[in-house]
């Protein structure tokens, strides 16, 4: 979607188009009330700014719709779409790669009560398994950060991308 249309949606619309990249209601509230931006940059910058101030628990309802990594999102909506795409470089046909994601993240999942994210654009899955793997030591506020963090990173990859569409 051109920038120049993003800004004239009507609120609703633009709630509908921006859910799919985070859905975390301050940020979208935020960007909806930053418009116009003058450019994607501009907008990219408010997002980046309004996903800083993101709390624990708005971040833990945001993973809730999060496939584990290595699985395939399932559904015909943009949020499926985008976890598709971006999980892509995992190789589905390593089954020796899919059973050492499986076990971290069940490992993940026990440590710290919630799926494990990561940005998994432009990582392929043994990359993917080597952070799993690092991020396991982290403690539970460090893992917190990085969580938060790779959440924000997917948010603005997805932005990005919605707001470069023709």
């Amino acid at each position: 979607m051109k920038l120049q249309r993003f800004n004239r949606l009507s609120a609703a619309e633009a709630e509908r188009l921006l859910r799919p990249c985070v859905d975390i209601d301050s940020w979208i509230a935020a960007l909806i009330a930053a418009r116009p931006f003058s450019g994607v940059d501009a907008a990219l910058a408010t997002a980046r700014q309004a996903a800083l101030r993101w709390r624990p628990e708005e971040v833990a309802q945001a993973l809730a719709q999060h496939p584990r990594i290595g699985e395939r999102a399932q559904g015909a909506g943009r949020e499926a779409a985008f976890s598709r795409r971006e999980q892509s470089a995992v190789n589905a046909q390593d089954a020796a790669l899919q059973q050492a994601l499986l076990a971290a993240n069940r490992r993940y999942e026990q440590q710290f009560e919630r799926v494990f994210l990561i940005r998994a654009a432009g990582r392929d899955g043994q990359s993917i398994l080597q952070e799993l793997e690092r991020r396991l030591h982290n403690d539970p506020q460090q893992e917190q950060r990085e969580t938060a963090e790779q959440l924000r990173e997917i948010t603005l990859l997805r932005l990005k991308e919605l707001l470069s569409d023709e």
